[in-house]
């Protein structure tokens, strides 16, 4: 059953009616519904603001990394385990072909239901995950394959057994080392960016939101209750915070906005999933023209130029 948000009421109506008009067997109102349906799709979508964007990348209904991984990976086989501790499910790794172009993607899966979103930690990595993500970018290295980041997570879990394992060294290491790493790389948020836990799979020669998607240095809620002492504020907290692509693109903060279907990725799978791969394939092209000298060297002069420092 889909799921509908405040701002899409009259959307669920004419869903709802639609429905019925099927078991009537009512042609020529369904004919009538489906027209009102894409007025209503393109009048609610149309002007979003920062608070109705935060909820669609949260969206239940959204594709998650792996909807993603199966839709566009042929061959594709999955590597587990960080060599160390354990191999954290909520940070995937596959390597596999995207068209003719071998790749390997690392990414944050959520899950669905309750047993999936508690096996996947709710796309929480623990210090393991970062660590496998780190092992399998070095692996790509070796072999000179080009890496794919899938960026979904509320954060990096904050429980006592991850900071007991080193979360902030395995996110800081990541930062530096993902830097310097010699193979072309791209990284895509594709529905929710939170803080380090997104940045530790985020630093890329091309870093892209999907239209609807955030990122954020924390939780619009958690804002609001440092802030104001009052979580109920998070929508003010959201529009104040710049942290929809839009925003972070205006800013420099990321290379590209990837355009999803009209009526948003989680309606239309198919179509989002679609432009996703497209740009993957495009700036895969652009960054194979250059040598490995030269994508590493543009990596840390736009790394170096976010931000003011002395």
């Amino acid at each position: 059953m889909a799921s509908y948000l405040d701002f899409e009421k009259g959307i669920q109506q004419i869903d709802e009616d639609i429905a019925n008009a099927k078991i009537k067997g009512d042609e020529h109102a369904i004919e009538i519904l489906s027209k009102n349906l894409e007025k209503e799709i393109a009048k609610t979508y149309k002007n979003l603001n920062e608070f109705q964007r935060l909820n669609l990348a949260r969206h239940p209904d959204r594709p998650y990394a792996l909807d993603y991984i199966r839709a566009l990976l042929t061959d594709s086989y999955e590597i587990h385990g960080d060599r160390t501790y354990a191999d954290d499910p909520s940070i995937v790794c596959y390597s596999g072909y995207i068209g003719n172009k071998k790749v390997i993607v690392i990414a944050e899966q959520k899950g669905r239901g309750t047993k999936y979103k508690i096996m996947r930690n709710f796309g929480m990595p623990h210090p393991e995950g970062y660590r496998k993500a780190l092992r399998v970018a070095r692996l790509a290295e070796k072999f000179e394959i080009p890496v794919i980041f899938f960026i979904d997570t509320p954060g990096a879990y904050p429980g006592v057994g991850a900071e007991e394992r080193g979360q902030s060294e395995a996110i800081a290491r990541n930062l530096f080392e993902l830097s310097e790493l010699r193979t072309r790389t791209i990284a895509i948020v594709i529905g929710e960016g939170g803080s380090g836990g997104a940045l530790a799979i985020g630093v890329a020669d091309r870093l892209a939101m999907m239209r609807n998607s955030v990122f954020s240095v924390i939780s619009p809620e958690g804002c609001a209750a440092i802030l104001w002492n009052d979580p109920s504020k998070s929508e003010a907290a959201t529009k104040a915070m710049k942290i929809t692509a839009d925003d972070l693109k205006e800013l420099n903060l990321i290379d590209d906005v990837i355009d999803e279907p009209i009526m948003g990725a989680h309606r239309d799978k198919d179509g989002a999933i679609a432009a996703v791969g497209e740009y993957i394939r495009t700036k895969l092209e652009e960054l194979e023209k250059l040598s490995i000298d030269e994508v590493v060297s543009a990596r840390m002069e736009k790394i170096l130029s976010v931000g003011a420092y002395e």
